[in-house]
């Protein structure tokens, strides 16, 4: 090969070269805030019962936690369908509930109130909680958390129709303790739309949102960058919004593993411990930052041993969003 071939072959190879080189240096802001996560499915579900209130449907034999499949042979599929359902009912109701695997019937006649008859509950349209957020991408408005995905009662991926996330509040932490997790106590006001939720996948929970968060962007890590050793986790457990928290990388497993079990890791950080005894439920999608990196997000918690949880690669997590 001359010399002036030898050139041009390496031009050309820089010139595929840089492309490649933009995409491995993408930054993303970790977040660590909490965060709202409303997932609707077909499904309507007993949540609660109002409190000091009569309630024909519960001396029924209505329990919460029952699926709510049809009223007089309308099919239910979202609150909507339960308010036209009884307005149009005269009297007595026949309501179809599923309770675990079984099928059950009850009539009675709804309390009246105000706005005409009531069931007196609280309904749950699919499935609401709270997390963490992991990052926030500036140029594209998307956002992922929880490094996880959320089930429903049998256990399976929830099968999202819509989702919605909300801005949420921290109220309260419960420490957790050997064989007892803690947990993030907030509160979210589902009429406030933050932003949309698009994918519920076994690696996480991704939207879009106009608003998003604050932050210095990071460069992205790759699966060969994360090591055993020191790092922090940024997490929201005060009143004071994300803050970081040192932990430990333990172990890293193969990534042909559990894609959400990545990483074996050890909170060190002391006033972390003392508020929460280290990982608690909600603080899932918590942003793991290594070497200036961010290399992933706290996934789960060990219930033996509340100090020490998994991670997963933030790689698995971009490869999910898509």
């Amino acid at each position: 090969m001359n010399r002036k071939l030898r050139a041009a072959v390496a031009a050309l190879a820089l010139m595929i070269l840089l492309p490649l080189s933009a995409e491995a240096a993408q930054t993303l802001v970790p977040v660590g805030s909490l965060i709202g996560i409303q997932l609707q499915d077909d499904t309507v579900t007993v949540a609660a019962f109002e409190e000091n209130a009569p309630s024909a449907a519960k001396a029924a034999g209505l329990k919460v936690g029952d699926e709510i499949l049809q009223i007089d042979q309308i099919p239910i599929r979202c609150t909507e369908d339960v308010r036209a359902a009884l307005l149009a009912s005269e009297g007595a109701i026949e309501m179809t509930v599923r309770r675990g695997s079984k099928t059950d019937c009850f009539r009675f006649t709804p309390d009246l109130g105000d706005r005409g008859p009531k069931l007196g509950v609280y309904l749950r349209q699919g499935i609401s909680g709270i997390g963490t957020v992991t990052y926030f991408d500036p140029e594209t408005g998307t956002f992922g958390t929880l490094g996880h995905g959320v089930n429903e009662a049998k256990g399976c991926l929830l099968a999202m129709k819509r989702g919605f996330a909300h801005q949420a509040q921290l109220t309260s932490v419960v420490k957790g303790t050997c064989g007892e997790p803690g947990q993030l106590k907030g509160t979210a006001d589902a009429a406030d739309i933050f932003g949309t939720v698009l994918k519920n996948t076994p690696q996480g929970v991704f939207g879009t949102t106009p608003h998003g968060w604050d932050g210095q962007a990071i460069p992205v890590a790759q699966f060969e960058d994360v090591h055993t050793g020191s790092a922090t986790i940024r997490s929201t457990v005060t009143g004071s919004g994300p803050q970081d928290y040192s932990v430990e990388i333990l172990k890293i497993y193969p990534q042909n593993q559990s894609q959400h079990r990545n990483f074996l890791l050890k909170v060190t950080d002391p006033e972390l411990l003392d508020l929460t005894g280290g990982i608690v439920q909600g603080m899932s999608g918590s942003p793991i930052i290594q070497d200036g990196k961010l290399v992933g997000a706290v996934t789960h918690v060990l219930v033996n041993d509340p100090t020490r949880g998994y991670g997963i690669f933030i790689e698995n997590m971009l490869d999910a969003a898509g």
